[in-house]
């Protein structure tokens, strides 16, 4: 009972999330549009990966190499995130639906490319989001979901919860991760399109209260050959984290690291919010 209830939540998810942003798909493949590929994967050129320890991140942002801060999440926004995680697994046990609301369905901005079929270069998706591990952490975390992939269900949710109750120790607090679901060397999505274009996204998660961040995104695909190691296991990570509760899949997805220069509170009716940012 609790599979077939699981599964018809996760349908449902799953089908909000693709019609977010594979609608147009139907009117025709018009969408490959670009030079980004070779034979079969990409490597994006126009963000540097910060080294362990460093406190800012280049990118070519429209147009010019600069430098950006980066910015560990404030205390409030981590009781929320983590809060609102842990009441979504405890939903799961008493087999209720999830909720849209809240941090794993983050509204993501872009803008950048001019798609054939457009004449403006703004875009907004919904990703599914999540934190990732500190680097030390990875190979550990990546070994715990391998070996557990299998469990019951309910197993699987208390390692999830686990991790949430540790997320002060065990995760980048300066950072998230989501997967490009759907773009292909035939298809390219105006999220993927923007993103290896212009390198920034605004993240919104509609919720109360209410968060927004201004990232630099860096996309990695599993089959690139100029990985390095610390980059195939971010891939493996939030593959394996996202098969593990939806299920598994016959392919590695594209990972995207949103890497966090600036947050801001955009919770309504408080004098220190409504849009206002965060400063560390």
């Amino acid at each position: 009972m609790i599979k077939r209830f699981m599964l018809i939540g996760l349908l449902f998810i799953f089908v909000v999330l693709l019609s977010c942003e594979k609608q147009s798909e139907d009117k025709g493949n018009i969408y490959a549009s670009s030079d980004f590929w070779k034979d079969s994967y990409f490597h994006q050129t126009n963000v540097i990966i910060p080294e362990s320890g460093d406190s800012t991140i280049q990118a070519k942002v429209d147009g010019k190499w600069q430098k950006f801060e980066l910015q560990n999440f404030p205390e409030r926004f981590i009781e929320w995130n983590i809060q609102r995680r842990v009441n979504t697994i405890e939903r799961f046990r008493r087999k209720e639906m999830p909720e849209l609301a809240g941090p794993h369905n983050g509204i993501v901005a872009s803008y950048g490319f001019e798609r054939k079929d457009s004449k403006l270069k703004l875009n907004n998706a919904v990703k599914g989001m999540g934190f990732l591990p500190k680097r030390e952490k990875l190979s550990e975390i990546i070994k715990l979901l391998e070996d557990t992939n299998d469990a019951p269900f309910p197993e699987k949710l208390d390692h999830l919860a686990s991790f949430y109750q540790n997320a002060d120790s065990l995760f980048d607090l300066d950072k998230q991760v989501s997967l490009e679901l759907y773009s292909t060397p035939e298809f390219e999505t105006q999220t993927f399109l923007n993103q290896m274009t212009n390198p920034i996204s605004t993240i919104v998660f509609l919720d109360i209260p209410c968060f927004k961040l201004k990232t630099i995104v860096r996309l990695l695909h599993p089959d690139d050959p100029n990985l390095t190691e610390y980059e195939k296991n971010v891939v493996k990570y939030v593959n394996l984290v996202h098969s593990y509760f939806h299920g598994k899949f016959s392919k590695q997805f594209i990972a995207v690291i949103y890497y966090v220069s600036e947050i801001y509170d955009n919770s309504p009716g408080r004098s220190n919010a409504m849009g206002r940012r965060i400063m560390p």
